[in-house]
């Protein structure tokens, strides 16, 4: 358990950018030991035998706040001891609950139809502080307090570290196969126009965004420089069940050119689990090296179809396999800092309270969660309030953006859509690049003006 919290300790302080600073952060009780540290953090107990794993490990509402970030454990006090601040919130415990979904294995019961743990359910969206990194934010109370302690910390100037642009190919075309020929001849836009998009160049489907999304990727790319923005297109290999139609084929000709093209494009690839495998997370493997053949490259990232990583212990599959990060860890109802943090993290089991090595990418927002009705449900210009809102606390917190927008939501094509993917796609990539050079509200406000928003 040492080394978790050893890396709880760095992680909060953001050790990877200043080397050397956890040897000045304690977490015990023993008063003997205060005098060796700037700052010592209390524990509350909740790791001690007979809690953790228990009914009596769960927080209760409402929570306390410390300077006004709410804590899970422990109480809002801060005391000088000699030249030693204690906090007696537990941080480490706050910070461990959040980020390795400790919630989800006390509440297994919790799950929708999907087999998912509900946003909504989640004691961060019930506590009100979903839409908020608080882990980053006690990162940046204990650098504060051990400045106060006088140890020479730099100030770091808020940046967006990275950008992920990830596209799930759930559907990659609208109409290329026999069967989705006759379903548009039969319910759809009729035979002609189905033939058209059937027997015409792939580039006129109207699914075939991936060019668009590749050349507003190489804008981001241009304006952030430094390598900070990458695209990653996740592809289905597997699944028969109904979650996972269309169930198409690697090996195909519109497939083999499709996979080519976004190779041209510089894009990276990653594996986009099926449902199924959710379910039986063994099937992953064979997976990962069906697409390997096809791709022709090693396959390291990894997102679950509906974000149907069910289980928290689930994620040592992943590892096992080879593994290196996963793009899951969002709630599909809600949008949010599912893990309590905007920066990747190395994956915690808490059921056997192991550190791995295999790297979270939180997901900031997905396309889907802003306007289906049984999620947010929100409108053309609350959702662009709030994506901005997220890009900057996402800076703030020094983090990374990780958006998911699939191919075919940026369609041109006829939809049901109360208002444009397409249109807040193309202002959310501005407003990245908006967001990463300024942050003042009024900018902002002007900004949006000139766009003709209200």
């Amino acid at each position: 358990m040492q080394d978790i919290i050893n890396y709880m300790i760095r992680f909060l302080i953001g050790e990877e950018h200043e080397p050397g600073l956890s040897r000045y952060v304690g977490y015990t009780d023993d008063t003997s030991r205060y005098a060796d540290y700037k700052v010592v953090i209390k524990p509350s107990g909740f790791f001690n035998a007979g809690v953790y794993g228990t009914d009596r490990s769960m927080p209760k509402l409402p929570l306390d706040e410390l300077q006004g970030v709410p804590i899970l454990f422990g109480e809002p006090v801060l005391e000088w001891v000699e030249k030693t601040l204690v906090v007696h919130a537990d941080m480490i415990a706050s910070a461990y609950f959040l980020l390795t979904r400790y919630e989800e294995i006390r509440r297994r019961n919790v799950r929708d139809a999907h087999g998912r743990f509900p946003g909504k359910e989640s004691l961060p969206y019930r506590a009100g502080f979903l839409q908020r990194p608080v882990v980053d934010e006690y990162g940046r109370l204990l650098r504060d307090w051990l400045r106060q302690g006088g140890v020479d910390i730099e100030e770091f100037e808020p940046r967006i570290r990275k950008v992920w642009l990830t596209h799930d190919i759930d559907q990659p075309f609208f109409c290329q196969t026999f069967r989705s020929l006759a379903r548009e001849s039969m319910k759809g836009c009729g035979f002609m126009k189905a033939w058209r998009f059937y027997s015409g160049p792939l580039d006129e489907d109207p699914y075939y965004t991936y060019p668009w999304l590749v050349r507003h990727a190489d804008i981001l790319k241009r304006d952030l420089g430094d390598g900070r923005c990458e695209v990653v297109f996740f592809v289905k290999a597997g699944g028969r069940s109904q979650e996972d139609k269309p169930h198409y084929l690697l090996w195909t000709k519109d497939m083999r050119a499709l996979l080519n093209g976004l190779k041209k494009g510089h894009c990276h690839f990653g594996l986009h689990s099926s449902f199924d495998a959710g379910k039986d997370p063994a099937r992953i493997a064979e997976e990962k090296a069906t697409l390997e053949k096809y791709i022709g490259r090693p396959i390291r990232y990894n997102r679950h179809h509906f974000l149907a990583s069910r289980e928290p212990e689930d994620l040592d599959w992943l590892e096992r396999f080879g593994f290196t990060d996963d793009f899951t860890m969002g709630y599909a109802d809600v949008a949010g800092f599912r893990l309590g943090t905007a920066r990747p993290v190395r994956w915690i089991n808490p059921e056997n309270r192991r550190l791995s090595s295999l790297l979270l990418h939180p997901l900031t927002v997905m396309d889907r969660t802003l306007m289906d009705p049984r999620y947010m449900d929100l409108n053309r210009g609350e959702a662009f309030d709030l994506c901005s809102d997220l890009i900057r606390k996402t800076k703030r917190a020094n983090g990374e953006l990780v958006w998911l927008w699939h191919n075919n939501s940026v369609s041109n094509w006829k939809s049901n859509d109360k208002w444009s993917q397409r249109d807040l796609y193309e202002d959310l990539i501005k407003e990245i690049s908006f967001k990463d050079n300024f942050d003042d509200d009024n900018l902002n406000s002007d900004k949006r003006e000139e766009r003709g928003e209200k």
